[in-house]
């Protein structure tokens, strides 16, 4: 997964950020200040178009929560999935949620098309799951077990918590869309910590 503020995981794309005597090391490539190669820093910033290396390393430093989206496929009555690290609650009155997905996803398209989609939060144990879940073609769900949730769409065993919900708005945002979402039921399923991804990789929570 490269990180920014709405990316989905991506397992063949990850960016390993390594700390170097110089600064920041991204994908081998020092970064010596807080600025893409070639701006010193007195650079007017604004002017300048952002290194998508950069944004991604520094976007990195945000560590988020881990969720798969899940439906049934209507036309093939198949279970359709996608792993996003891109998720939020919005609203408590409406209960809204929102997520983003890229605009080049091949999965989105089979979950909107569903009647309603099921957020499962991941836990720490399950980065498989993600794995599976964020790859391109195959059968996703071979080796997963799940349950139908009161909605009907998939929910990942183990997962710590399932929320079903409808689409209520899309909203197109350059190389993703974020997707509104109206929460009908939910509730908690698994136990343990949330599966988490910083600066490139997978880690747990410690209290």
């Amino acid at each position: 997964m490269n990180t920014h503020a709405a990316r989905l995981l991506e397992p063949d794309g990850h960016l390993r950020v390594t700390p170097g005597a110089r600064g920041i090391i991204a994908n081998g490539v020092a970064m010596h200040s807080g600025l893409p190669q070639g701006l010193s820093d007195g650079a007017d910033n604004r002017a300048q178009a952002v290194d998508g290396t950069w944004f991604r390393s520094v976007l990195g430093h945000f560590a988020t929560g881990v969720v798969a989206i899940t439906a049934i496929d209507p036309d093939s009555g198949e279970p359709c999935g996608l792993a996003a690290n891109s998720f939020t609650s919005v609203s408590l009155d409406p209960p809204l949620v929102a997520f983003c997905v890229a605009h080049t996803s091949t999965s989105w398209p089979r979950l909107r098309a569903a009647k309603s989609q099921t957020v499962n939060v991941l836990a720490e144990h399950q980065e498989a799951v993600c794995a599976a879940l964020a790859s391109r073609g195959g059968t996703k769900f071979a080796g997963l077990t799940w349950t139908d949730s009161p909605g009907g769409s998939p929910v990942i065993d183990e997962a710590l918590a399932w929320i079903d919900c409808t689409i209520e708005a899309e909203y197109p945002a350059g190389d993703h869309v974020i997707v509104v979402a109206r929460v009908h039921q939910l509730g908690l399923h698994g136990d343990g910590g949330p599966l988490l991804f910083f600066r490139g990789g997978y880690g747990r929570f410690r209290s």
